[in-house]
């Protein structure tokens, strides 16, 4: 297991511990708490699980990878591209 999910187990269980005791001693706060932690641990696992998919995807197929990478910075560059277009003409009207 990765340290990644690692940790996320230990913090869901954590937050599973902080939210019964939250409970037993009626504190809504604590309760709270444990929750989120809880909720973390999750997002935590899901996190590590897609960068193994990812970086197994990326092993077997380096060219479709790269196609991804090149596709995604075109848009990114492109979505600038027409914000800072979108500000200099903000400018031009004031």
């Amino acid at each position: 297991m990765e340290t990644g999910k690692v940790e996320g187990v230990v913090n869901e269980m954590g937050g599973k511990v902080q939210q019964t005791a939250g409970e037993m001693l009626g504190d809504t706060g604590t309760q709270m708490a444990g929750t989120a932690r809880e909720f973390s641990g999750k997002a935590q696992q899901v996190w590590a699980d897609f960068t193994d998919v990812v970086r197994e995807s990326t092993l077997e197929r380096p060219f479709t990878a790269l196609a991804i990478a090149a596709a995604a910075g075109f848009i990114l560059g492109a979505l600038r591209s027409a914000t800072a277009r979108d500000v200099r003409s903000d400018r031009d009207y004031r």
